[in-house]
């Protein structure tokens, strides 16, 4: 069932033009006289004029729509200086209501320039279906979606400026939660490495659970990809990396590592580099992402590490691919825990418990449960001390100073991280990140 409709006037013909309150009108009164109750939400996209033309052009609209009493509070137009904004601003309202299918009502001109703003702005998570707006007078055509032609037929260009347009309006968006804030560890040098573990403030996201510097896009979140790359344009630009040079772990929650420079696996949740301006980076939403920096060879590295990839050796792996690709030595090589959920809240099947209590009974607490609590944080130190890492160059909630400490658990910070146990399947990431300077 259409949970709201979109009607585009952005860019009508120019033979419409000099009617716009008669096709709205009639456009609006096909959508009162179709749906059933209650109405979908109804909004009206307009460009935005400048000075008193676009005063009067929205007081013009108003009185044309206030005859519809069934949508009155369901019905909205919305004026903005380009399509972007005005998508952009419609999606705050879908995500505040939390309504998926969408019905767009626009001229048939329009239609392949706004199949390509809608798949920038939204992801898989909605529904879009498309009527043309000139026969938009019939209830049957109404209800009938017309079915989304196979691949773009708008030229190269147009792809361009529209990727320019989306891009332009979302930098010019302020910052939300506060200033970007990036965390670093005092056992990494900073003179030779640049590092750090991003929280979730300084960025444009604004769902609640991704709010807002999420670092991360799926299908199933309402995160589009370009918000997202917006998110991590303004992280670069706070600590000082290039873009162009970034490069994240292909998560597969389990062990394979990528050596930068040899043949890329199609996943891997390790990655390690030698390479100055490369910066490498692994996600975390509860999941440990695991910094690793040799100052002596230069030679750096990242890991996800969840509770399969713990139980996998993913750090140890990843320790072991440094040394292999760049001749690391074991004593030699700093790893650093970034936030991620602790013991105190996270909880597995006994029959994974298991596994992390043959590593070390006090991996695990209330071992006896139907759901023990489990320290993948103390299982990663432990595996990685006994493959040869030295237990003063691991830095994660044990620090005895708290100062230094980095570690924190995601699900009982709510401000400052994101937490897929807590938030559930519509949660955010962040990520740690490390590169060797030039």
């Amino acid at each position: 069932m259409v949970e709201a409709v979109l009607v585009d006037l952005f860019s009508l013909p120019a033979n419409l033009q000099n009617n716009i309150q008669g096709l709205l009108c009639n456009t609006v009164e096909t959508i009162e006289k179709c749906f059933s109750i209650p109405a979908p939400f109804v909004y009206v996209m307009c460009c935005q004029r400048q000075g008193s033309e676009r005063d009067g052009e929205k007081e013009s609209l108003l009185p044309a729509l206030s005859g519809f009493q069934s949508l009155k509070k369901r019905l909205e137009v919305v004026h903005a200086p380009n399509t972007a904004a005005a998508l952009y601003t419609i999606k705050q309202s879908l995500d505040e209501k939390d309504l998926s299918i969408i019905k767009v009502i626009l001229p048939t001109l329009r239609k392949d320039l706004m199949k390509v703003y809608i798949d920038h702005l939204f992801t898989a998570v909605y529904q879009f279906e498309f009527e043309d707006l000139q026969v938009a007078y019939d209830c049957e055509n109404l209800k009938i979606a017309e079915p989304q032609s196979e691949g773009q037929t708008l030229p190269t260009q147009h792809m361009a400026l529209i990727q320019s347009e989306i891009q332009m309006y979302l930098e010019s968006l302020p910052s939300l939660k506060g200033e970007l804030t990036i965390l670093t560890s005092s056992l990494i040098p900073d003179d030779i490495f640049l590092h750090g573990f991003t929280t979730r403030a300084g960025g444009i996201s604004y769902i609640p659970t991704l709010s807002s510097c999420n670092l991360f896009s799926s299908s199933k979140r309402r995160d589009p990809q370009v918000v997202v790359k917006e998110n991590l344009r303004r992280l670069a630009n706070a600590a000082g990396f290039n873009l162009e040079t970034f490069h994240r772990v292909k998560v597969d929650h389990a062990n394979a590592v990528c050596v930068m420079g040899k043949t890329e696996p199609d996943t891997y949740d390790g990655i390690v580099t030698n390479q100055k301006g490369v910066t490498i980076a692994a996600p975390g939403a509860d999941c440990i992402p695991v910094l690793f920096a040799d100052p002596v060879r230069k030679a750096c590295g990242a890991a996800h590490s969840g509770w399969k990839g713990t139980l996998l050796g993913v750090s140890m792996a990843t320790v072991n691919a440094m040394v292999s690709a760049y001749g690391c030595n074991l004593k030699d090589i700093l790893v650093v825990l970034g936030p991620s959920v602790g013991p105190c809240c996270y909880k597995l099947p006994h029959e994974s418990a298991t596994e992390f209590h043959r590593i070390d009974p006090k991996c695990v607490r209330l071992f006896n449960s139907a759901n023990p609590y489990i320290d993948i944080r103390r299982a990663t130190r432990i595996l990685l001390e006994r493959g040869g890492i030295l237990p003063e160059n691991i830095q994660d909630d044990s620090v005895t100073d708290q100062n230094q400490n980095i570690t924190f658990c995601t699900a009982c910070h709510p401000d400052k991280f994101y937490s897929h146990f807590r938030d559930g399947t519509n949660f955010g990431t962040q990520i740690g990140f490390i590169s060797i300077k030039d």
